[in-house]
């Protein structure tokens, strides 16, 4: 009987909906398991084939787990703001949320098509009021928090004004920006104003001055990761470092927990060095270091206090405020000018630009508190202000930046560590050598050194032992309208939460999505966006009055606001009273399988984190990690196709016959397209003449001139050539070849329709090569084109079949020609020609060793993700149930369960048809019996003199002296042994005899 993929694939994705087969009961009683896709964004390029491979593996996994009889939650949803659906709305004016309507209606057509497990009834969408609702909740108790070092946990804010009444700061160990000194006297006498400027100091949500990256043609801060090579990564625009009140997330707070949580989770390694390296602890100490002649002082956070007395010069970030207070007036226009270059290189590339050395000297000079030396304070873009202090102290003897840096401006190198090198050359780092040039230190080790000047550093008060972390508090504002409101409003100048009973604060109608003429943020272009105190709602802008009504916060929330908690809210998506009940998130706990990209690993992966181990804090949830198991799978790459595009001057000089001092001339950038083998054969000064002969020069002439007289002379020159490889849309090949189709070519890009092609045998033939799959580079295949040609069953087996699950890998369409085979195949299993016929016959030993030699593999495959070995197993298995004619009931009906995760349509239908009423999908796995894979009989091949010379069926069961005695008895062994006695036999149990004459 005909495989109609087709057919049976809507059938049963349509049965699935109706019944709701997915949908996930919060049935405590049975055992749990949560499995989640990292939350996809709607763009509007829709899915392409690379997409879904992670969603398939996970897929694979929830659909086992159900037939081990878990109750499996399997979500899905949208993070549904973002820049993208933004930046198309300043382009045409509709509403973001048109757009983002649009996007998912799409992701859910083409998902639902590839037959996903998902219960749609839990779906989310961050930019949902109903959702953010909740988000903006969690906000407020953040901003209503604070963290105790005593407890190591976040607080409430109460119990911090509590401890401020009772002893004022003494005593206090919290997470703060500043460090404050007050009594309780002090504040309770302070103002309600001052209280409350006070408590931001401390709240884990709070506002301050802070060094950001500003775009200004976008309007809004970025993220690092939404930058590339100073540049914003969507319109590719100018980003700078600006200084801006903004909102942050006090993360630093969570740095060692998130570091000693690591230890607890079964994650990548490579991910885990990820996020251990961006944290950054290090340990050292904080020293002061006096300014001469100011009565500031320099503080500096060092890992190697050993090596003070090495300290020649100082170093500040250049937003250090302490650089606006030293810098003399001789070189104020340096510093400023300086400062000004360095506001449009972002910290990631300071970072990783370790080459170029800059500076400016800000003229003042601090003073080494343990050498009494003169030490002048530059500023330069390698040190960070989000980094320890801001500010280093310069060792260029023992660190490569510092002495790359004295060279450039000619400091002192003093060497303090022992070493043969020549430290004027370059700089020795170490920490298994001693201390020299250093009084009281000379002779001491890394360890003993570094003990004894903290000891010491303490003792004189001017620093103490510290642990320090690169991770810097994240940003949290963004000066957008496509994104969460703040719930807050300012009264005198001072923020205020909005009461949880006026959530959600929803987004206003704007006019416009850009900033307003004053520079404010899009909402500033609401009407309606004040808050009314007094009757507790918001009204209209105009009637802001500073008594009763008060502004609103006009930056919205970033991307990764929404996606902090999402795998929350999966668990009750639907409850009004709160975030997600306890009892709930208790019996859901940790999500036990996450699968998602690398690229999230210091971004959404550390947030989500730190929004989890906040709510367990305040008791909302159990759970300290969100994510107990995390695969990263790889990225299934296309083939992209290339045309090569050359570029050339031609200079055309035209002389007059009557009047030879009248000279003319014109350059002409003339473009033609040539394969990559041309680019490697030809000379390259051989280039223009050999594209231009003289037939088609006087063409092109033809085309400059529209008319020319013999009384003209004319010579060409050629000049400067270039050859540019340009991506081009693989859907423009012919068929499967590499051959472009010329004029749809020219449709798709008509500028180059006057371009000349050089072909090969008539053919324009395109480079091909491997990359990412990606619409900017025009080699994505739609997983729509293969649902209807191969089926989604087809497309789910290839994409596991292409290889192991972490690993990248190239998609050939071609491939799935082999995969489709396997299925018809599979489905002839239970046919006879067109009947379906299904035996109740006993299967022999035979077939059932083929049944338990699957499952023993796909169980072990599947629990060890390697999806791929799987697929070849199936093959493997339904080629020798084919050779042996198997259509036992007892073989097949489990063996559509066993394929049924990978292959669900098609397993479906053939339950159905082998007389089950209800969907496979709830149907026990089958269970391993070892007992049909042992052996009854060994076929021993018999060497004699290290030569084989037959075989011989012998019983499993058999000892090795009955092996050997059976085998000398042999007829054949008889005629070789020809009377004699061997000199040596020996036997390998199960695998072989070996016989000596």
């Amino acid at each position: 009987m005909f495989y109609d993929h087709q057919q049976i694939e809507k059938k049963w994705q349509k049965y699935w909906e109706e019944n709701q087969t997915y949908k996930t009961s919060n049935n405590t009683d049975k055992p749990k398991f949560y499995v989640l896709d990292m939350f996809p964004y709607p763009s509007g390029a829709g899915l392409h084939v690379g997409h879904p491979l992670g969603y398939i593996a996970s897929d694979i996994y929830a659909r086992y787990k159900r037939h081990q009889g878990f109750n499996v939650l399997h979500p899905v949803g949208y993070d549904s703001f973002g820049l993208p659906a933004e930046q198309y709305a300043i382009q045409t004016g509709q509403h973001p949320a048109i757009t983002t309507e649009q996007n998912i209606n799409r992701y859910e057509e083409q998902l639902k098509k590839i037959g996903f497990s998902f219960d749609w009834s839990r779906e989310l969408r961050t930019s949902d009021a109903s959702y953010y609702k909740w988000t903006q909740w969690i906000f407020i108790q953040l901003y209503h928090s604070w963290y105790n070092k005593d407890t190591d946990k976040a607080e409430a804010i109460e119990t911090l004004v509590q401890h401020f009444e009772e002893k004022g700061t003494e005593g206090l160990n919290a997470n703060q920006n500043d460090e404050l000194s007050f009594t309780a006297e002090e504040w309770k006498n302070a103002s309600d104003l001052d209280k409350e400027d006070i408590l931001l100091n401390y709240r884990l949500a709070y506002r301050a001055e802070t060094t950001v990256n500003w775009c200004p043609a976008l309007g809004t801060v970025l993220a690092n990761d939404e930058i590339k090579d100073g540049k914003s990564e969507r319109g590719g625009f100018p980003v700078f470092q600006k200084k801006m009140m903004q909102w942050s997330m006090r993360i630093s707070a969570y740095s060692e927990r998130l570091l000693q949580g690591l230890s607890t989770i079964d994650w990548p390694q490579p991910l885990k060095d990820s996020q251990e390296y961006w944290i950054g602890k290090s340990q050292g100490a904080q020293v002061q270091f006096q300014v001469e002649g100011h009565d500031e002082f320099v503080e500096v956070f060092t890992t190697r206090p050993d090596t003070i007395f090495g300290a020649t010069f100082m170093v500040l970030a250049p937003e250090n405020p302490l650089v606006e207070t030293i810098t003399t007036d001789a070189q104020k226009v340096e510093v400023d000018t300086y400062i000004e270059e360095t506001s449009k290189k972002t910290e990631r590339d300071r970072m990783s630009d370790v080459k170029n050395v800059s500076g400016a000297f800000t003229g003042s000079y601090a003073v080494n508190p343990f050498s009494g030396e003169k030490m002048p304070i530059y500023i330069s873009d390698y040190v960070l202000m989000g980094y320890g202090t801001g500010a280093v102290m310069a060792v260029p003897a023992h660190d490569e930046r510092d002495h790359r840096f004295a060279k450039k401006f000619n400091l002192e190198i003093k060497k303090v560590v022992e070493t043969e090198e020549d430290v004027q050359e370059k700089a020795f780092d170490s920490k298994d050598s001693v201390c020299v040039n250093s009084d009281f230190l000379n002779g001491l080790n890394y360890n003993d050194a570094k003990s004894k000047m903290i000891s010491e550093i303490e003792t004189k008060g001017i620093g103490r032992g510290t642990i320090n972390y690169r991770q810097r508090d994240a940003i949290f504002s963004r000066q957008r309208y496509w994104g969460e409101p703040v719930p807050i409003y300012y009264k005198d100048g001072m923020p205020y939460t909005l009461p949880v009973s006026a959530l959600p604060l929803e987004l206003p109608e704007v006019e416009k999505y850009l900033p307003t003429e004053d520079g404010d943020p899009p909402l500033g272009n609401a009407k309606v966006f004040a808050w009314d105190e007094a009757n507790q709602k918001v009204v209209s802008v105009d009637l802001i009055d500073d008594t009763t009504i008060f502004p609103l916060e006009l930056s919205t929330m970033p991307g990764w606001a929404g996606s902090s908690w999402y795998f929350l809210r999966y668990m009750d998506p639907n409850d009004e009273e709160t975030f997600v009940k306890k009892e709930l998130a208790d019996y859901w706990g940790q999500v036990d399988l996450y699968i998602g990209g690398s690229e999230h690993a210091t971004g959404h992966l550390l947030y989500s984190r730190f929004w989890n181990m906040f709510l367990k804090d305040r008791g909302y949830i159990s759970h300290d990690e969100p994510f107990q198991k995390l695969i990263n799978q790889g990225m299934i790459l296309g083939m992209s196709a290339f045309v090569y595009r050359v570029k050339f001057d031609l200079k055309i000089i035209t002389t007059s016959n009557e009047n030879p001092s009248f000279q003319d001339e014109s350059l002409v950038v003339l473009e033609r397209y040539i394969p990559k083998d041309f680019t490697k054969i030809i000379k390259p000064e051989a280039l223009g003449a050999y594209l231009i002969n003289e037939e088609s020069f006087s063409k092109i002439l033809d085309t400059i001139y529209v008319q020319h007289d013999s009384e003209v002379s004319i010579k060409k020159e050629f000049g400067n050539y270039s050859v540019q490889k340009l991506h081009v849309d693989v859907a423009l090949l012919k068929g499967t070849s590499d051959e472009l189709d010329i004029e749809e070519f020219k449709k798709w890009r008509p500028e180059f329709n006057d371009a000349e092609f050089i072909l090969e045998d008539g053919k324009y033939m395109t480079d091909r090569e491997v990359e990412k799959m990606s619409k900017s580079k025009y080699n994505v295949v739609n997983p729509d084109d293969i649902c209807e040609e191969y089926g989604a069953d087809g497309l789910r087996l290839y994409e596991m079949f292409l290889g192991p699950l972490e690993q990248s890998k190239p998609w050939n369409t071609q491939g799935l020609s082999g995969v489709y085979g396997f299925l018809k195949k599979f489905w002839n299993l239970y046919f006879n020609g067109d009947v379906f016929e299904v035996s109740d016959e006993e299967p022999t030993k035979a077939e059932y060793k083929v049944l338990h030699t699957l499952i023993k593999k796909v169980v072990y495959d599947i629990e060890n993700f390697s999806f791929n070995t799987s697929v070849s197993s199936f093959m493997i298995a339904v080629n020798e149930l084919q050779k042996i004619k198997c259509n036992k009931r007892n073989i097949l009906e489990p063996l559509a369960v066993i394929i049924s995760p990978y292959a669900p349509h098609i397993c479906e239908e053939l339950w159905n048809m082998l007389g089950h009423n209800t969907s496979i999908e709830f149907e026990k796995f089958p269970v391993l019996n070892e007992d049909y894979l042992v052996e009854d009989e060994i076929e021993y091949p018999v060497s004699v003199n290290g030569k084989m010379k037959f075989k011989i069926s012998l019983s499993a069961q058999l000892s090795a002296k009955e092996v050997e005695d059976l085998v000398i008895s042999n007829e054949k062994m008889q005629q070789i042994l020809e009377g004699k006695s061997p000199k040596k036999i020996i036997v390998v149990p199960h695998r072989i005899v070996n016989i000596v004459i």
